[in-house]
C-alpha cells in the first residue's frame, strides 16, 4: 500500500459534486473499532469497516471530531482545532516501520474489547509513542525522515504553536495554561525561543506524533475514497479554553486582560436538559475576526477538509445567534442570544475556497426562521433525526412524511442520542404503538424499522450508528449530554459485523435507491 505522506491540498476531495443523488452511511468514531490495542486506531480494524461499507453498498462514514482530547475525553473538547489525535495512531503500523517492536508490547495490559478505558489507554499508548519517537531517531529509512521534515514544514502555521503549547504543559504537570508563569501565558520572542531550547526533544515529539496521525489517517481516507466511500468529518463550534487556540490567539475570544473569559459559551434549556448545557467554551469575538477577514476560521476549515470530504458544524446555528452566559454562571439558564457573524463569515470562505463548501449544518435545538433562512441561503443540508419526530407526531420537522426538501440527512439517532433499541424500550406506550403502527411492524429490531424510515425518505443523505445496525441497547450508548464521566467509551468486535447483518444492508440500500 502507498504510504507516501500527502499534502493537504493534494487530498481533498470535491464531495460536493459527487454525482449520487441518493447516499447512506454510517456513524462511528475511529476509538469505536476494533483494536488489540485498548482503543480503536487506524490499523486492520479501521481498514476492515471500509471493507464493511464497501461491501454492503455504504458511500458515507461519519466521525466525531479528530482532535486530541483532555479532561472527560470529549471530542468535543480538544487541545487544538487543527492537531490529530494521538490515541488513534496504530501501533501496528508503528512496527511496520520498525519503530516499535513486539518487546515494546509485551506488558500491554487485557483490555476490554467492547470498552474504551481512557486513563489505561492513555498511559499505554503515550509509553508507545515516547519509545516510537526515540526510535525515529536512529531510522535508516530516509525517505521517512524526509517526509517529517516535509510534514513539519508544510503544516508550521499550526504545528509550531501546538507542540510548543503541549510541551510546555506537560512540563507543568499537565496544568491548564492560566496557571502557567506569567511569562508563558502571552511569551515574547525572546521568552519563546528559550524555552523552545530548553524542550526541543518534547516539542520535536509532538511534532512527530502528528506527523504520524497524518501519514496513517490520510493513508486510510486514500483507501476509502477509492473505494468511492467519502468521510465525514466534524468540528464543534466552540474550542475549549485550555487550548493552543485560545492560548495563542487570545485576541479572538471574549477574554479580560488576564485571559479569563468575561462569558461563556452554551444553550438555554432544552431536550437534554431542563437547566441547559453550560459548556465554558470561550466565546468568538466576531468584530475581531471580521477585522482580519476570517483568516483562523479559513485555515480551520482548510484544515479538516485535507483530512475529511465533508464537515458536519457542530452547532451551527450559533453563526445565526449564540447563546452567551456570563463566566461567573453556575447554570446556562441566564444567557442571552447575541448575533453571530451569520452569512459574512462564509461568504468569506466561499471567496477563499472559490465555490460552495461541502458542509453539513448541525441545526438542532432551539432553531429560529432566521437559522433556517440562513442555512438555506448557503445551500447546506440540515439535520432530521427520527427519534424526535416519533416523541412527537405534531413535530413535522422530523417525521419523513414532511419533508419537504431532499438537501437534508436523515439520522435515525446521532452520538448525543441513545441508541434507538434504547430510546424505544424507555417510551410510553402511545409512542411505541405509533411506531408499530407507521412501519407496519412489531417493534422488536426497531432500529431496523428507524433505518428503514431513513433510506425510504427524500433526503438525499441517511445516516445512522453503528449500534443501530448492530440492534444494541442503551449499554453502546456513545455519550449522555451534560454527564462529565463514562462517555465516548463504546467499542464493537469484528464479531458483530456479521454475514447476516451485511446482506440485510445491501438488500436494504439497494432497495431504496442509495
Amino acid at each position: 500500500m502507498d504510504t507516501k505522506l500527502t499534502t493537504a491540498d493534494e487530498e481533498t476531495t470535491a464531495a460536493s459534486s459527487s454525482p449520487r443523488e441518493r447516499m447512506s452511511g454510517i456513524l462511528l468514531h475511529p476509538t469505536s473499532l476494533p483494536s488489540p490495542y485498548g482503543i480503536g486506531d487506524l490499523g486492520e480494524g479501521a481498514y476492515h469497516f471500509v471493507d464493511f461499507l464497501e461491501k454492503t453498498g455504504q458511500h458515507l462514514w461519519q466521525i466525531l471530531p479528530l482532535g486530541p482530547t483532555g479532561f472527560g475525553d470529549s471530542p468535543y473538547q480538544s487541545f487544538s482545532a487543527f492537531a490529530g489525535q494521538p490515541l488513534l495512531i496504530s501501533p501496528a503500523k508503528l512496527m511496520e516501520e520498525h519503530l516499535l517492536t513486539k518487546e515494546d508490547l509485551k506488558d500491554m495490559p487485557q483490555w476490554d474489547p467492547r470498552k474504551v478505558d481512557y486513563g489505561e489507554v492513555i498511559l499505554f499508548k503515550t509509553e508507545l509513542l515516547k519509545k516510537a519517537w526515540a526510535a525515529f531517531h536512529h531510522t535508516p529509512d530516509k525517505t521517512l525522515l524526509e517526509e517529517y521534515e516535509q510534514f513539519c514544514e508544510e503544516e508550521k502555521d499550526w504545528l509550531e504553536d501546538y507542540s510548543f503549547f503541549m510541551a510546555v504543559k506537560d512540563a507543568h504537570e499537565g496544568g491548564w495554561w492560566l496557571d502557567w508563569e506569567k511569562e508563558l501565558i502571552s511569551p515574547d520572542a525572546k521568552t519563546r525561543k528559550r524555552w523552545s531550547e530548553k524542550l526541543e526533544y518534547e516539542i520535536g515529539y509532538y511534532n512527530f506524533i502528528q506527523f504520524m496521525f497524518q501519514r496513517q489517517w490520510l493513508e486510510l481516507k486514500k483507501y476509502a475514497n477509492e473505494k468511492e466511500i467519502e468521510i465525514i468529518g466534524d468540528i464543534p463550534i466552540f474550542v475549549a479554553l485550555d487550548s493552543v487556540d485560545v492560548w495563542a490567539n487570545k485576541k479572538l475570544f471574549q477574554l479580560d486582560t488576564k485571559g479569563h473569559p468575561t462569558c461563556v459559551a452554551g444553550v438555554p434549556p432544552d431536550y437534554f436538559s431542563a437547566t441547559g448545557q453550560l459548556w465554558g467554551n470561550p466565546l468568538y469575538d466576531w468584530n475581531f475576526h471580521k477585522e482580519t477577514g476570517y483568516q483562523w476560521w479559513i485555515a480551520r476549515i482548510r484544515r479538516q477538509l485535507a483530512l475529511t470530504d465533508y464537515l458536519r458544524i457542530d452547532h451551527f446555528r450559533g453563526f445565526e445567534a449564540y447563546w452567551s452566559v456570563p463566566a461567573e454562571e453556575e447554570t446556562a439558564i441566564n444567557g442571552a442570544w447575541i448575533k453571530g457573524p451569520g452569512k459574512d463569515l462564509f461568504l468569506a470562505m466561499e471567496k477563499a475556497f472559490e465555490g460552495k463548501l461541502p458542509i453539513f449544518a448541525e441545526d438542532l435545538g432551539i432553531i429560529t426562521p432566521e437559522v433556517e433562512h440562513l442555512r438555506d441561503s448557503l445551500g447546506f443540508p440540515g439535520m432530521k433525526v427520527l427519534q424526535f419526530g416519533f416523541e412527537n407526531m405534531e413535530d413535522q420537522n422530523y417525521v419523513p412524511h414532511f419533508y419537504t426538501t431532499p438537501n437534508c440527512i436523515c439520522y435515525t439517532g446521532t452520538h448525543d442520542n441513545d441508541t434507538t433499541m434504547g430510546w424505544y424500550q424507555e417510551q410510553p406506550e402511545i409512542v411505541k404503538d405509533r411506531i408499530r403502527r407507521y412501519g407496519n411492524t412489531d417493534g422488536n429490531l426497531v432500529s431496523l424499522d428507524f433505518i428503514r424510515f431513513c433510506f425510504g425518505s427524500i433526503a438525499r443523505y441517511a445516516i445512522f450508528p453503528l449500534q443501530d445496525l448492530l440492534t444494541f441497547g442503551s449499554e453502546a450508548r456513545m455519550n449522555v449530554p451534560g454527564v462529565a464521566a463514562e462517555n465516548w467509551a463504546f467499542r464493537y468486535v469484528e464479531e458483530d459485523l456479521t454475514p447476516e447483518r451485511a446482506e440485510w444492508l445491501l438488500k436494504t440500500t439497494q432497495l431504496f435507491g442509495r
